[in-house]
């Protein structure tokens, strides 16, 4: 029987973002999956749109929280690890759509002492806003060409979306995009990031997805580079939580984790009390 895959994306306070990702996983052709959304201390609004989704869709929604403590995306996303049921998990975030095939092109591509690595197209604002859930079931907010009409600028990002095998390994071949862990898109087994305890909990916004990538790879896992494969549409907003201060910190660990060829946070999994 094929594993069972975990999604796991954080949320806080985005209830009309958190809609459009549910609407977009409620479309997948693999439905061999659950959804953890880490919710990292949202109020009731975005409590009553899970409770909504839990009630009227078939897919098993799991959700986990904690009280607002300022930006605590490791914190949350450890909780969300432990409990995830999946062999396999997904990372991604609570403002990027997947297009239909989103994880069955990940469980495709998933292989023992490897991780993914995906991409996203980022959308403006106002774009953002527009996209309605029939623009998700249909799949036209993943089409060029419809988002040329709303304003999309042409540009090579477009290839983001293509629909063409072929051309996706190509691109994933030739693009000179690193391969590093990218919270909106990224994938390997539960069992790997157990090994590396987790998301480091000193770190707040800025760094942390790499940080842990590098430490998947200092346990010894290779990466695939999925960018053009695993398609996600990205919604913009605002980063109020975003601080010098943090990324200064937040880069100091992930260079002594580099430099140290760390494999375990000393402020992870097990530090918090979770496994």
């Amino acid at each position: 029987m094929p594993f069972k895959i975990s999604i796991i994306f954080t949320t806080y306070n985005s209830p009309v973002w958190l809609k459009k990702v549910l609407w977009g996983f409620d479309q997948q052709t693999d439905i061999n999956f659950e959804i953890v959304i880490a919710d990292d201390g949202s109020t009731i609004e975005t409590q009553k749109v899970i409770a909504d989704f839990q009630a009227s869709s078939s897919m098993p929604i799991k959700h986990i929280w904690q009280e607002d403590d300022g930006f605590q995306k490791c914190r949350i996303l450890n909780k969300a690890i432990v409990s995830a049921k999946g062999e396999y998990i997904v990372v991604t975030d609570g403002d990027c759509i997947p297009r239909k095939d989103f994880i069955a092109t990940h469980r495709e591509k998933a292989e023992p002492g490897y991780f993914l690595s995906g991409g996203y197209l980022k959308l403006p604002l106002q774009l953002s806003r527009d996209i309605t859930q029939k623009d998700i079931i249909n799949g036209a907010c993943f089409n060029s060409e419809w988002l040329i009409q709303k304003g999309f600028k042409k540009s090579h990002k477009l290839w983001k979306l293509t629909r063409s095998t072929f051309l996706a390994k190509l691109l994933n071949y030739l693009t000179p995009t690193r391969r590093t862990w990218n919270g909106h898109n990224a994938s390997c087994f539960k069992s790997d990031m157990i090994k590396i305890n987790g998301f480091d909990e000193r770190m707040q916004y800025g760094g942390q997805d790499c940080e842990f990538g590098s430490r998947l790879k200092n346990l010894g896992l290779k990466t695939k580079q999925i960018r053009y494969s695993a398609i996600c549409v990205h919604l913009d907003h605002s980063k109020s939580y975003e601080n010098t201060a943090s990324w200064e910190k937040n880069n100091s660990i992930r260079k002594a984790s580099i430099k140290n060829k760390s494999i375990k946070t000393p402020a992870g999994i097990k530090e918090a009390g979770l496994i």
